[in-house]
């Protein structure tokens, strides 16, 4: 069976994990904790990188800088993961949910403005497939109506719009480094900060609600309980595990995009010929090959798609359920939107197989398969 995703480990992760180990400090904010958060910082020139033990952690510091109370309502898209939404959630805000575009599941910025109320206070841009959103139309609504912009970047590392990396546009970013990820370290994010006015109260938040990290510094004689946090730093044994990744970036990288580059000019054709829609690229965007998709032209179509490519052994998932149809979301709001593209994206998207070993002969086969299935089915 060719598995829909494989963890890649370059070698140094177990060697990294040692060192950790044996330096005698196992709790955040370590050696391994500032290598990578340099790394984000001089790498993309984030202003604060906070490394978190996941992306929703990461959101939920977002949600918490951007001092959302009970009533404010956050523009969220709702093909995406529930972190997206949750995080807000928690601080009390009202989900109000935007459809995606006819071209990817990316929020429609078109539909944007028609959104905003006097309650709306943030805007959640998701990268979906680590491809940008138009984060220029996006910027400019935002600071028309004084909006706060998160990016959930959590598939987004290494990826750009208009030469600008992703999570460095909006005034905060989430990334995710979970095991189906480009860069992973098993569970694990990070907060990038881009605003000066939320850098100080991210290390607090980040330590508990102490102000510990100005205390380690020299900054002040003692440290104590300052404001509201939790206890979102990852171990340095995490931290280890994800610095070994780093190092490896542009190899991950660019077997990656080979991959994608494979599967896109082996079932062009089809695309061309209508059988499916396949990832095209904005001009404004670039590709970090995150994953590949196929969007059929119908639920019953990509059922059967999933399960043709299964009795070839090869594993295909589907992806996002709209989250203004889940039950929690039914269950708590009378909100009763149509948001048809959304809901378009949740029946007919199909991811097929993507990670670093994937080998060209696996991808032809699934290319073939493909093939076969739209051939002698459809």
């Amino acid at each position: 069976m060719i598995p829909f995703n494989k963890p890649f480990l370059t070698g140094k992760e177990a060697h990294y994990m040692y060192q950790a180990v044996y330096t005698g400090k196992l709790s955040g904010n370590g050696f391994f904790t500032k290598k990578c958060q340099n790394f984000f910082e001089e790498k993309y020139g984030f202003k604060k990188c906070l490394l978190t033990t996941s992306c929703t952690d990461a959101l939920e510091m977002c949600a918490i800088l951007c001092d959302v109370q009970s009533g404010d309502e956050v523009i969220v898209p709702s093909y995406t993961f529930v972190s997206s939404a949750l995080a807000f959630v928690r601080q009390g805000a009202k989900i109000v949910f935007a459809d995606s575009m006819s071209t990817n599941p990316n929020m429609d910025s078109e539909k944007l403005e028609a959104l905003i109320t006097p309650k709306t206070k943030v805007i959640v841009p998701v990268h979906y497939a680590g491809v940008a959103c138009d984060m220029d139309k996006i910027m400019e609504i935002a600071n028309r109506h004084n909006l706060l912009v998160v990016e959930d970047a959590a598939q987004a590392i290494d990826s750009f719009y208009k030469g600008r990396p992703l999570g460095s546009i909006g005034h905060m970013a989430a990334f995710s480094f979970h095991e189906t990820k480009n860069i992973i370290a098993g569970e694990g994010g990070l907060l990038a900060i881009n605003d000066e006015r939320f850098i100080r109260r991210s290390e607090i938040i980040w330590e508990k609600g102490t102000n510990r990290s100005e205390f380690f510094r020299g900054e002040v004689n003692k440290y104590g309980w300052v404001d509201t946090g939790s206890s979102f730093l990852p171990s340095e044994v995490i931290a280890a595990f994800l610095y070994a990744q780093l190092e490896s970036m542009e190899i991950i990288q660019n077997r990656r995009k080979a991959i994608w580059a494979k599967y896109h000019d082996g079932l062009k054709d089809l695309a061309d010929r209508e059988m499916f829609f396949i990832p095209e690229i904005p001009n404004y965007a670039t590709n970090n090959a995150h994953m590949f998709y196929l969007v059929c032209r119908s639920f019953e179509e990509r059922s059967a798609l999933i399960q043709y490519l299964k009795e070839h052994e090869i594993l295909s998932v589907f992806h996002y359920l709209s989250l203004h149809k889940s039950d929690y979301y039914i269950q708590h709001y009378d909100d009763r939107s149509e948001l048809r593209m959304c809901d378009y994206y949740a029946d007919c998207l199909v991811r097929l197989p993507m990670f670093y070993e994937l080998t060209n002969e696996e991808v032809g086969k699934i290319i073939s398969v493909i093939h076969d299935f739209y051939q002698h089915n459809w």
